[in-house]
């Protein structure tokens, strides 16, 4: 996808980027490719690709509705690697809050480089495991949207983003294949940790036709305290 097709697809989804934002995906890409050769941010470097397979795809909970063009809420991205989902989408939607955890310092260096360079504004980055983040009375309970994308299965993964949604808040989870099984597999988890599953969206990258998940689980009441257990531990031994 070059950048014009992907200007072109936003544009027939309602959003028509103004100059600036179309020099922000293309510095985006620049740093990505920069960065990319003195540490491991992404397998993916070819132009067309990072513009379909990370940018168009980081996309997919705005063009599919669940977030609005003037969205203001505050949104925390969990082991977001090189930005994504989060940074494209506070690229098309600016007034979103965003911050992001990961455990890799040098990942965090990258992004605040990323950000500086991009001229974003209300983005915050946070060095920590997901789980002693979780626990962390400033972020627990706090936000109104928690994304990740890509970092592990969805019952390690409610664990780890659960319980840092507010009540009335929303995780979304972008996934690739066996989404479905992942879901089935993870309904119990869901409930215990205070969510519900809502929806399943499947939807397809244009081009490719390759087809992803977009999990909605809707936060209904308070995470027990005892959740997420201590780092690790949701890895080695998943809630079932």
């Amino acid at each position: 996808m070059s950048p014009e097709e992907f200007y072109n697809l936003l544009e027939n989804n309602g959003f028509t980027l103004s100059q600036e934002q179309k020099n922000q995906f293309e510095r985006y890409f620049s740093l990505l490719v920069e960065w990319n050769e003195k540490m491991n941010l992404t397998a993916i470097t070819e132009k067309s690709d990072v513009y379909l397979k990370h940018f168009y795809d980081s996309l997919a909970p705005v063009l599919l509705g669940k977030i609005e063009k003037d969205d203001t809420r505050t949104l925390i991205d969990v082991g977001a690697g090189a930005g994504f989902p989060s940074i494209p989408m506070k690229i098309l939607v600016p007034s979103l809050k965003v911050s992001i955890v990961d455990s890799l310092n040098k990942r965090l260096i990258f992004l605040n480089e990323l950000a500086k360079e991009l001229d974003l504004k209300d983005v915050a980055f946070h060095h920590a495991r997901a789980e002693d983040f979780g626990q962390d009375k400033n972020h627990r309970e706090n936000y109104d949207i928690v994304t990740a994308r890509a970092v592990a299965r969805l019952n390690v993964l409610s664990e780890l983003c659960l319980p840092l949604a507010k009540k009335g808040g929303t995780f979304l989870a972008l996934k690739a294949a066996q989404s479905q099984e992942e879901t089935a597999e993870a309904k119990s988890a869901i409930t215990t940790l205070g969510g519900k599953l809502m929806e399943e969206i499947s939807y397809e990258l244009p081009k490719t036709q390759d087809t992803r998940y977009l999990v909605i689980i809707d936060k209904k009441k308070e995470t027990p305290n005892k959740y997420p257990r201590k780092a690790g531990t949701p890895n080695k031994k998943p809630l079932v």
